[in-house]
């Protein structure tokens, strides 16, 4: 289709924005804007409602519009209209602080770990900082001389990266993320460093590093050793010198049998991420965001958004000029974004101001297939997530270089790849990503991210202890329509929170094929999905790739080589029951589902660190259906 970079300066007719009685939200969307989002008074109480906080935060960001020329009011209607329609919301932090003291509108930070005791423990007052205000931090530890290493200063040994790591896990213990929530980290250790068994088996121990997720940063080099069933060296970061070799599958079956047990360590493809890097020519990326969709330089940030693909669906079709408009409205929410925001370190401000990172993405994928008709576990499904994505990806571009036209492009354009590939100037160093959409897609009333369903029915606890069963309105309304919705069905559907499998009598087939839930779907569905979006993103993409309890390492280790062969940054696998204390959110008695997954450190009784109540795995991290916590926002 056509580009509309020439629909830029159109901005949709606020008339059509819904008003306070109008804006309609969930239970649990007004539970999350409550709990986390709305302005409070210095006495803790609540002073402004959900359509003044979608006011505040767009007339904060379009403020950034006057010192490129632009029409701040008209630029604030239009951000107000496409938030307060929940066709697009920005990452969490912009919500909270946008005209607060804290003011940093930003989600993802990486920080940089140098060797050196004084560099460490800046580091670690860094992230404080960051997280202080609540943004997520990423930490490549690779840096760090291994274990048993000569310090000369002391004469002493070195004691290697993971215990390090457990100094920065402990400082996240103490840090209430701007008063809302709790910090959350990346760590990130490449295969070749000498630790790397020890940074792997690292969370043997549930107790240790629960602030922590962690990946491996898996090189061509060590994957091509696997394929050849051959040896790879181990690199002292200090000395640049191999110490010793090991067996790449050993290392490869160690990766799989840890994420088999307990779906960490995750994996990231780090030469392959750098490859795809624009700025390359200004730095490596060592590391990424918490949920792994962001890798960034040392000390870049990041401003995410999501567009709700479920709101851009007009009678079974779908809206794709709307979508093209509301893509190129959400670059420049996102570009103004960046001039709006203060920054913990001036360190960050220079770097991101020099690249002008944007993280555009998407939610409410599910929900538009069902809206379609298409079973998400379907080749109609990889072909619509190849050309939606394709779609906000070609005029993220275009947006990105209309901006260009008028502000400049970035900074560090000059020798980018954008630069040498001889074409137009972009504004932004990369534009697009997908982000596991947490609490935003509950706000905005959608399914999260890319995911499939976490379940057609289930039973919420409110906060006051009241059990509610809930389904999917998509669902309901089509048992309705067809004449197959009864209190018996719901109430059954609530305890087992699937569809396949029952009787056609009770649900006719069709209708069983287009409600797919996570564990419904195959886990090499699951890559080849998370590969579709992936050829249209600049960044990378949070997917959690679900495998049934049944499973073996052998299923993970072969998910990871077909997620290396379709070219993904990176992959996150969870076996159903893998971890300890999880609580799934449907079943007839939800205090006696203990099918486990997290080692987060949690209530005594498992649930929820802010409401106490059930948790379930999905969106790329641990997430609460009763209050919207989430370890990666």
């Amino acid at each position: 289709m056509a580009s509309h970079a020439a629909t830029l300066h159109r901005f949709p007719d606020p008339v059509a924005t819904p008003t306070e009685a109008e804006l309609t939200l969930s239970a649990n969307a007004e539970t999350v804007l409550a709990r986390r989002y709305l302005a409070r008074d210095a006495a803790g109480n609540i002073i402004e409602r959900p359509s003044e906080l979608f006011h505040r935060v767009a007339r904060v960001v379009a403020s950034a519009e006057t010192a490129h020329g632009g029409d701040a009011a008209a630029t604030e209607r239009a951000f107000y209209d496409l938030m307060a329609r929940r066709a697009f919301l920005p990452n969490s932090p912009a919500l909270m602080n946008a005209g607060q003291p804290l003011g940093q509108l930003a989600a993802c930070f990486v920080v940089p770990v140098d060797d050196s005791m004084p560099a460490i423990f800046d580091a670690v007052k860094w992230a404080a900082m960051i997280q202080m205000s609540g943004g997520g931090t990423g930490f490549a530890f690779s840096r760090l001389r291994p274990a048993g290493d000569h310090v000369a200063t002391t004469g002493g040994a070195a004691s290697g990266p993971v215990p390090f790591m457990d100094i920065f896990n402990s400082a996240t213990d103490t840090i209430v993320q701007g008063g809302r929530r709790r910090g959350a980290n990346m760590g990130i250790l490449r295969v070749d460093h000498p630790d790397i068994v020890e940074f792997i088996r690292a969370k043997l121990d549930p107790r240790r590093l629960t602030n922590f997720n962690l990946s491996v940063a898996i090189t061509d080099d060590f994957m091509r050793a696997v394929a050849a069933d051959a040896d790879y060296a181990l690199i002292n970061p200090r000395t640049g010198l191999a110490t010793r070799q090991l067996h790449a599958r050993t290392v490869f079956r160690l990766i799989s049998n840890l994420a088999w047990q307990s779906g960490e360590p995750g994996v990231v493809f780090i030469d392959r991420i750098n490859a795809a890097h624009p700025a390359r020519h200004i730095g490596v990326i060592e590391s990424t965001n918490p949920c792994g969709e962001q890798p960034l330089l040392p000390f870049e940030s990041c401003v995410l958004g999501s567009l709700n693909l479920a709101a851009f669906v007009t009678d079974g079709a779908r809206d794709e000029a709307a979508l093209a408009d509301a893509t190129h409205l959400g670059v420049r929410f996102l570009d103004d974004l960046i001039d709006a925001s203060r920054y913990p370190l001036p360190q960050i401000e220079a770097i991101t101001r020099a690249n002008r990172k944007l993280g555009l993405g998407v939610m409410g994928f599910a929900d538009l297939l069902i809206a379609l008709g298409i079973p998400y576990d379907s080749d109609q499904a990889i072909a619509t997530a190849d050309h939606v994505m394709g779609l906000v990806e070609r005029e993220s571009v275009a947006a990105s270089r209309a901006l260009a036209r008028t502000r400049g492009a970035f900074p560090n354009y000059r020798g980018s790849s954008w630069d040498t590939s001889g074409a137009a100037p972009m504004r932004n160093a990369t534009t697009t990503t997908v982000a596991p959409t947490g609490t935003i897609s509950i706000i905005a009333g959608c399914s999260s991210g890319i995911e499939p369903l976490f379940a057609v029915s289930y039973v919420r606890t409110v906060l006051e202890g009241t059990r509610l069963t809930e389904v999917h309105p998509g669902f309901r309304a089509l048992a309705e329509a067809r004449g197959f919705a009864s209190p018996d069905l719901m109430s059954r559907l609530a305890d087992r929170g699937r569809v396949r499998g029952l009787p056609t009598s009770d649900v006719p087939a069709d209708v069983q094929a287009l409600f797919a839930t996570a564990h419904d779907v195959s886990p090499e569905q699951h890559v080849r999905m998370q590969a579709a979006f992936q050829r249209h993103v600049h960044s990378s993409v949070s997917k959690t790739i679900n495998l049934p309890a049944s499973s073996t390492p052998e299923d993970v280790a072969r998910i990871y080589d077909l997620a290396y062969a379709l070219d993904c940054k990176g992959v996150t696998v969870y076996r159903d029951g893998s971890r300890e204390a999880q609580v799934l959110s449907f079943g007839g008695d939800a205090a006696s589902a203990t099918e486990t997954t997290t080692t987060e450190a949690l209530p005594p009784d498992g649930g929820c660190p802010e409401c106490g109540h059930a948790l379930f795995h999905g969106r790329g991290c641990l997430v609460c259906e009763s209050c919207g916590w989430s370890r990666c926002g």
